[in-house]
């Protein structure tokens, strides 16, 4: 059995050569993924264009987007994807900058492994460094208010700044703060359960077109046909989850029908069977239907839609099963899953449903709904497809920005001034350390100014002289000067409204490292074998 080697000149350790083997693999592949992403860091950064093999195409330079569409093998690139996942959940922005945080530390584990150093004092040289770095971003961190609206916009636009509808930013952003501001109270709220604000597509117009409603959305239209009422004012709303349709037998029965009386008298029947259900509805006051769509046969039918019309009752169909808690939240409405149980007491209420014309279309608008501001919706209009995803993911990410401001009340300034504080307080720390651990920290320290430096590459700024200007700003201690990558140049990042909240740095910093520890740690990459080949074996 190969012994481990002790390198004198660094008092470290050099593991067996199969380790290293399977170490250098593991970092060569996760810096493969981290490179892949690093061009999207930015305001300046550039988009991705995926391709499925479906032929669907998804434009984006959302990291957590990109690495998702990424069709990776290699077991560790997937934990770089589930790292950028693990970011987009917890604090909804900063999936880029998480990734290539973790790239450059992988580098940085690469040259202290060269040197001999064990990965075991590497790992934990970096936990500590990790711990020391959030102290140093939480000192330079400011408290919000969030009843300071400007201050809320202006973390919704940096977030915004950075995406494919960046020029959209003023739009998109006092929609995402009136939203969030909506369902919480900025006085008690620890949390935004962003599940309360809707966001929903419809294709059409441009993303100028993107309103905010206090209310519901339906992308398709009112049910017409038979020339029902297509807007009711003081409306009683009904949420159904059973059909105003014939019931079909069993599958293994059948109905022989010999002569044309027969046939006249099941479709009375059928007629009566549908009369006697609409009369129940009417009966109880309601005028919107809402119905659940249905798999086993249609929702309604010709019979349903003309009884339902001479009633005046307006009909929304095809309502997605997953939509049904919100409608219920949002009017009232309890849903019903059979006629015998439909009664006034169920029905919700809103003091318009009304439907509206598109350039694609109809939809359906319910306004004045009486659990305002308890959920919202977000109607986003865009010319095609793309556009409209897009849309959708800044303006989730842009929510997900303001959830966290409620989860932790505190800012730091963007354009990587945080990262360049904490290189620069990083250095000073390690000369307390001894050991291994301050050559350790200092390449932790070297490794945060990737996001400065990239920053400035992507922006076509000299990286080394940017890095080179705002580490001396910072050390003669300018703590919020940044890359302003619009202007080219080292300035004041509060000043230029450039914010973030602190939670998606102190995330990024913790998710990156512990990610790239746990990478560190494996000393070997073993294929378990398929079921099949166990019992071939045997």
């Amino acid at each position: 059995m190969a012994q481990a080697k002790t390198s004198t000149k660094t008092g470290g350790f050099s593991d067996k050569s199969k380790e290293d083997d399977v170490r250098t693999s593991n970092i060569v592949a996760a810096i493969a993924v981290a490179d892949a992403v690093r061009t999207s860091l930015g305001p300046r950064g550039m988009d991705k264009m995926i391709s499925s093999p479906t032929g669907e195409v998804v434009i984006s330079n959302d990291g957590a987007t990109i690495l998702q569409q990424m069709q990776v093998a290699h077991p560790i690139a997937k934990m770089l994807v589930e790292l950028s996942k693990a970011q987009d959940v917890e604090a909804g922005d900063g999936t880029t900058t998480v990734t290539v945080i973790a790239g450059a530390l992988l580098e940085a584990c690469q040259k202290l492994l060269a040197k001999g150093i064990h990965a075991s004092i590497i790992s934990e040289s970096f936990l500590k460094a990790a711990t020391k770095a959030q102290e140093i971003v939480r000192s330079i961190s400011q408290p919000i208010d969030l009843k300071n609206r400007e201050s809320l916009l202006d973390n919704a636009k940096t977030s915004l700044n950075s995406k494919v509808v960046s020029q959209y930013s003023t739009i998109l952003a006092p929609i995402a703060v009136d939203a969030v501001l909506r369902v919480i109270d900025p006085e008690k709220a620890t949390n935004v359960d962003l599940e309360n604000i809707k966001i929903i597509k419809k294709l059409g117009g441009t993303i100028d077109d993107t309103t905010f409603v206090d209310g519901l959305v339906f992308t398709q239209g009112a049910n017409k046909a038979a020339g029902g009422p297509t807007r009711i004012e003081n409306a009683k709303i009904g949420l159904i989850q059973f059909c105003l349709s014939y019931p079909k037998p069993n599958m293994d029965n059948s109905i022989v029908i010999e002569d044309y009386n027969q046939m006249d008298r099941v479709l009375k029947q059928e007629q009566t069977y549908i009369t006697k259900m609409v009369a129940i509805i009417k009966k109880t006051g309601c005028n919107v239907l809402l119905i659940q769509k249905s798999i086993l046969r249609d929702a309604v039918n010709d019979v349903s839609l003309q009884l339902l019309a001479r009633q005046k009752i307006l009909v929304v169909k095809d309502v997605e099963r997953d939509e049904i808690e919100f409608i219920s939240k949002t009017t009232g409405a309890i849903p019903i899953a059979s006629i015998e149980s439909f009664s006034n007491a169920k029905l919700g209420s809103a003091k318009l449903v009304e439907e509206e014309s598109t350039s694609e279309g109809k939809i359906v608008k319910i306004t004045g709904v009486p659990n305002a501001g308890k959920t919202v919706s977000i109607l986003v209009r865009g010319s095609n497809r793309l556009v409209i995803d897009e849309a959708e993911r800044s303006l989730h990410d842009a929510l997900c920005v303001l959830r966290c401001l409620v989860k932790e009340r505190f800012l730091v300034v963007g354009g990587g001034a945080p990262e360049i504080e904490m290189s620069l307080q990083l250095y000073h720390y390690a000369k307390t350390l001894t050991g291994m651990e301050p050559y350790c920290v200092r390449a932790y320290a070297e490794a945060l100014e990737v996001i400065p430096s990239t920053l400035a590459e992507n922006a076509g700024l000299n990286p080394i002289a940017i890095v080179t200007e705002l580490r001396n700003k910072h050390d003669q201690g300018e703590k919020t000067v940044g890359i302003n990558v619009k202007k080219g140049k080292v300035t004041d990042m509060l000043a230029e409204k450039v914010v973030q909240p602190l939670l998606v740095t102190t995330n990024a910093i913790k998710l990156a490292t512990e990610t790239v520890c746990m990478i560190l740690k494996i000393c070997l990459l073993y294929t378990s074998p398929s079921p099949r080949d166990r019992q071939k074996s045997r």
